[in-house]
């Protein structure tokens, strides 16, 4: 059972006359000095905080950029529907994108509400319950800050509440100076944080934090922190990666050991709590608009053996030629302008029929303990222990390749096709990190990441593969900040 929704609070003051509205008191009316000064109110603002980083509206649209941005996707949908999402794709967008605006917005919002909960509760809160709601708020403002570094490089960076106009205009800071803002604000809150698995699901814990802490260290290229912080998740929960892979994408097994942090949504809710990104990658047979389409480069990502065995995790991330789709009829690759349509986030018509595809009730799961493991195979290699690197990534290619022992409806079930994901054995340091790059694509394939990964590997990685596009490194590194902010904004040129 989902333990955390995404919540509005509607406060109405009545009044039986004009006259009487005049001359009596507003009655429950919360200003901004009585909203936060009781526990109920402290988990109203701090689960309004948790409310932007939800798939409840297209205004977040962070696949975008982690994968239509990359080159494992193509815009997809009717050609001309949502231009500007090609646009992005192609590097050739404007400030005045709608797409960069709104995922810009949505962040800040984020942050904002979570500044409140950091600044504004009052003594009427009790003290471990405003430890707890200020320590989850900065992880959340760390989440949405580390988005937004990655997606727009300088940015100005708020950790109070606006009071004034002038708290309204303020200047860019560095990239260096947003992570040590990120870094400061996940060290605080793995302090108070309870140990994962330990507190309702969806709310952040200690796992979280020091996961997305693993992941700020791995983005800055300090890979010592990396590894000892990834020790410090290990050693307070018991996570580990699930017998088969496809079973984290599954509604009824979501919530599982694998699962670091998850941002949750449920169907049928009002005020609105599911997830649209069910019906933006669907088919158009099933009232879907088949956004985020798979390229051909992402499919060849995939090894297979010598008689054309693929990789298990190829058809459960995607549907392909000859291939079942969801529902459990053949699917039609003319469903798709690439002739490949996504699976991840998204359910069958048993579970969310077409006249409700927009209210899905699947998370979005950030991160998983794969990429936890991913993350110390890349970390070791880099620091010369590339011996030791092998351990982590072989974890990962042995579950993928095992699926044969664990899917009943894998074709050969029950015996591992004979050449498949064998254990690599590689040390050398630059082929080795080619392999672990290549395997985290496969492993996290759209799960909105790998723009981010090629950013970070740098000028020659990123700009061969996106050769097919406009992009050039030194001035496509980063989105520029959007139009409408530098109109308001008079410390931003």
């Amino acid at each position: 059972m989902k333990r955390i929704l995404i919540l509005s609070v509607l406060i109405w003051g009545l009044s039986s006359s004009c006259q009487k509205f005049l001359d009596e008191d507003m009655q429950g009316i919360y200003t901004s000095s009585t909203f936060f000064e009781s526990d109920e109110h402290a988990m109203l603002a701090l689960t309004a905080a948790y409310q932007p980083m939800a798939f409840s509206s297209i205004h977040n649209n962070l696949w975008v950029f982690g994968d239509v941005a990359s080159d494992d996707a193509l815009k997809g949908g009717n050609p001309g529907d949502q231009s500007e999402i090609e646009f992005i794709g192609q590097f050739t967008y404007t400030r005045d994108n709608g797409f960069i605006l709104n995922i810009w917005k949505r962040y800040y919002e984020g942050i904002s509400r979570a500044n409140d909960v950091i600044h504004r509760l009052g003594d009427g809160v009790g003290a471990e319950v405003k430890e707890q709601a200020i320590a989850e708020a900065r992880f959340l403002r760390a989440y949405y800050y580390f988005h937004l570094v990655n997606i727009f490089g300088e940015i100005p960076l708020k950790t109070e509440p606006a009071l004034t106009t002038a708290d309204l205009h303020i200047g860019v800071s560095t990239v260096a100076a947003i992570y040590d803002q990120i870094e400061s604000d996940l060290k605080a809150a793995v302090e108070v944080l309870p140990p994962g698995n330990a507190v309702a699901t969806g709310r952040a814990n200690k796992s979280a934090a020091y996961g997305l802490l693993a992941k700020v260290y791995l983005f800055q290229e300090k890979f010592n922190d990396c590894l000892n912080t990834i020790e410090a998740l290990d050693a307070q929960a018991p996570h580990d990666l699930i017998t088969l892979y496809a079973n984290n994408f599954k509604i009824a097994l979501q919530d599982n050991k694998e699962v670091v942090f998850a941002i949750q949504h449920m169907s049928g809710q009002d005020p609105f709590a599911g997830n649209v990104l069910n019906q933006w990658f669907a088919p158009q047979v099933e009232n879907g608009y088949f956004f985020n389409a798979p390229t051909q480069a992402f499919v060849d990502a995939f090894e297979k053996t010598a008689t054309e065995v693929y990789d298990p995790r190829l058809d459960y991330t995607i549907a392909r030629e000859s291939s079942t789709w969801m529902n459990g009829e053949p699917y039609d690759p003319s469903w798709s302008p690439t002739g490949y349509t996504l699976r991840k986030h998204q359910q069958p018509l048993a579970e969310i029929p077409s006249g409700n595809k927009g209210d899905g009730d699947l998370n979005y799961t950030y991160l998983r303990y794969a990429e936890v493991l991913l993350m110390k195979a890349e970390a070791l290699n880099e620091t010369g222990r590339s011996a030791e690197a092998l351990e982590p990534l072989n974890r990962i290619r042995k579950r993928a390749r095992e699926s044969y022992l664990h899917d009943e409806l894998l074709n050969g079930y029950g015996t591992i096709p004979q050449g498949l994901l064998p254990d690599i054995q590689e040390t050398g340091q630059m082929a080795l990190r080619e392999i672990i790059r290549n395997e985290r694509r496969v492993e996290l394939g759209f799960e909105f990441h790998r723009f981010f990964d090629l950013m970070r590997y740098g000028k020659i990685y990123a700009e061969q593969k996106l050769s097919e596009t406009s992009f050039n490194f030194e001035q496509h590194r980063y989105f520029p900040i959007p139009q409408n902010e530098i109109d308001i904004n008079i410390n931003i040129n």
